[in-house]
């Protein structure tokens, strides 16, 4: 162990500017979710951007599951057992889209949400690949892909909304301070 002390330094050294360098990960805002809601675009603004504005603005797995389609493998994401208190936006253009209050464990490896945080922020579409019947959840400000909604959720609606951890943005909530 006493050899190891002269190269401490240096590692504290290296780890700091490894954690401060520009493109490194930052920490996610704080939001209570009426608050975002509040000054989040409206419902029925749309942002449409190119195909390569938007490969710029997405990690190469939310392209590939926002723009294309995709589906990340099952407990593999990052928020399937994300627990705590906040508000899940979405990853590619920031709209509000579900509150951790709805959110429940449904055993499949996905995030599972009973219903979206207001009306008007995700659009149901039929889609009848891969030979079923499915519902389609979309992100009504940009059209990216988040997902399925099944009618097999618990109440008060009865429906599951099964979405990727890759569409998604988890913003803690603020705890209230009490003075």
């Amino acid at each position: 162990m006493k050899f190891l002390m002269p190269f401490l330094p240096i590692a504290l050294i290296a780890l700091f500017i490894a954690c401060n360098r520009p493109g490194s990960a930052q920490p996610k805002p704080t939001v209570a979710p009426a608050a975002a809601l509040a000054t989040a675009p409206p419902v029925g603004e749309k942002l449409e951007l190119s195909d390569a504005e938007w490969k710029k603005r997405l990690t190469e797995e939310q392209y590939q599951v926002l723009r294309e389609s995709g589906t990340e493998r099952a407990f593999t994401g990052a928020f399937w057992k994300e627990k705590h208190a906040g508000l899940y936006v979405c990853a590619a253009c920031g709209a509000p889209l579900f509150e951790s209050t709805t959110k429940f464990d449904s055993g499949t490896g996905w995030p599972s949400f009973t219903s979206p945080v207001q009306d008007g922020r995700v659009a149901n579409i039929v889609d009848d690949t891969h030979g079923m019947k499915r519902t389609e959840v979309r992100c009504a400000r940009c059209g990216g892909h988040l997902g399925h909604v099944f009618d097999d959720g618990p109440a008060p609606t009865g429906l599951r909304y099964c979405i990727n951890s890759a569409s998604l943005d988890f913003h803690p909530e603020v705890a209230s301070e009490e003075h």
